[in-house]
């Protein structure tokens, strides 16, 4: 029988020919990654379990992107913290305020395809974009790894989500994650891979790739997995392997189920408050008022999405009392927007552009909201008291979407 793609990762990791759903096997972490909300957590773990060492300090990233620049005053005590760790066990990865670390991960060439990578935040599933088991865990495993290197998994079932043809003007990769997210529900592929096939992934860029594994999350999987690919290869720097050329879900591997979709079908979604399951088409929630909108986070902040959303509004202005805050996701991507002239558009339209980082998505920095507010806001999640307030109401959507709601102070298409 033949295998899947996060079967065919994890046996490969272990050095066996095969595994099935259900077998626990112990992993060998090929990177790891830490941000600046867990460190202290993680840290004092560390410690209490006893280890006097890290087991390999240059596969350790800390990025510190979620607290940067500090809004409270405990902020600064994870930059302390962190800090001291990095100086005592001699790391050799770290980024301050560079970017948002799920994009920093593999934009800085940190993950590569099949790699095994874990990370203290839970969209790290966001590298199965480029064909790599990455998931989110706990600040007690990533003690624990941090001193022995590696961590026991349980091989999840894999669903198949094949999509076929091209996708519609204004419908962009957000679209299809939220459809699916929609389809399955909050909790209906948790603890499972979700692995993309189809002429429509094919001819994705890595950047909206990226923008499905991210949210995979948003449906309980435990990882989104995308067969690595000559873009694939350009986007990490480096030349396919034989191994790595391997990474597609053979025809006879056994899926807990197929999900099938016709590109052409795909129209503007959102994701209503406050549940991101909740999804509706963009044409029935014509109307509704909005106060901000939000371009950016580790889920729609880079280049094509900041392009997808300079083409909305070149020669346009932003409503009258609507705020839009732009933010790139790295510095390496804000530099890209104003090198090709997008951040002079977006700015001339009237959007606050901001520094790389996770402010605002977090709820810490950037442009928080108050009782009664509402904004379309382009990152993964709308929780209550996600953003600002618990009587925040908030929309999730494309950034082309997002774009045309603030020119018309509306949700619109």
């Amino acid at each position: 029988m033949g295998q899947t793609m996060i079967e065919k990762i994890i046996a490969h990791n272990i050095g066996v020919e095969s595994v099935k759903p259900g077998d626990i096997v112990t992993t060998e972490v090929d990177r790891v990654m830490l941000d600046d909300i867990m460190i202290p957590f993680i840290v004092d773990k560390f410690h209490e379990m006893g280890f006097t060492k890290v087991w390999d300090p240059d596969k350790i990233v800390l990025i510190y992107d979620h607290l940067v620049p500090a809004s409270q005053q405990d902020d600064t005590r994870h930059y302390r913290v962190g800090d001291a760790f990095v100086k005592e066990y001699g790391l050799t990865h770290v980024h301050r305020s560079d970017g948002i670390c799920h994009q920093l991960m593999t934009e800085a060439g940190y993950v590569k395809p099949g790699d095994v990578v874990f990370g203290t935040d839970s969209h790290t599933t966001t590298y199965g974009c480029v064909g790599a088991f990455s998931t989110g865990i706990g600040y007690t495993e990533m003690a624990a790894i941090l001193g022995t290197g590696n961590l026991w998994v349980k091989v999840p079932e894999t669903i198949r989500v094949e999509i076929q043809g091209t996708l519609p003007e204004g419908v962009m990769s957000k679209d299809i994650i939220l459809r699916l997210i929609g389809d399955l529900g909050a909790d209906g592929a948790t603890y499972r891979a979700l692995e993309f096939v189809g002429s429509t992934i094919d001819t994705m860029t890595v950047a909206s790739r990226m923008t499905m594994a991210n949210m995979a999350i948003e449906a309980g999987a435990k990882c989104a997995m995308f067969t690595p690919d000559e873009k694939t290869a350009e986007y990490c720097g480096i030349r396919l392997d034989e191994f790595q050329k391997s990474l597609k879900g053979d025809r006879d591997a056994s899926y807990l189920r197929t999900i099938t979709y016709q590109a052409e079908d795909f129209e503007p979604v959102m994701a209503c408050p406050s549940q991101v399951d909740k999804i509706r088409k963009v044409s029935e929630l014509e109307g509704i008022p909005i106060d901000q909108v939000f371009i950016g986070s580790c889920t729609n902040g880079r280049l094509e999405d900041l392009q997808a959303a300079a083409k909305v509004l070149e020669g346009k202005k932003v409503a009258p009392f609507v705020k839009l805050i732009v933010t790139p996701a790295s510095r390496r991507v804000y530099e890209e927007a104003l090198a090709c002239g997008v951040l002079q558009i977006l700015g001339k339209a009237g959007a606050i552009i901001t520094h790389p980082g996770c402010g605002l998505c977090c709820g810490r920095t950037g442009g928080i909201l108050c009782d009664g507010e509402r904004i379309v806001a382009t990152n993964n999640r709308n929780f209550l008291g996600r953003m600002g307030t618990s009587k925040v109401e908030i929309y999730l959507a494309s950034p082309a979407t997002a774009a045309a709601c603030a020119v018309a102070g509306k949700i619109t298409v």
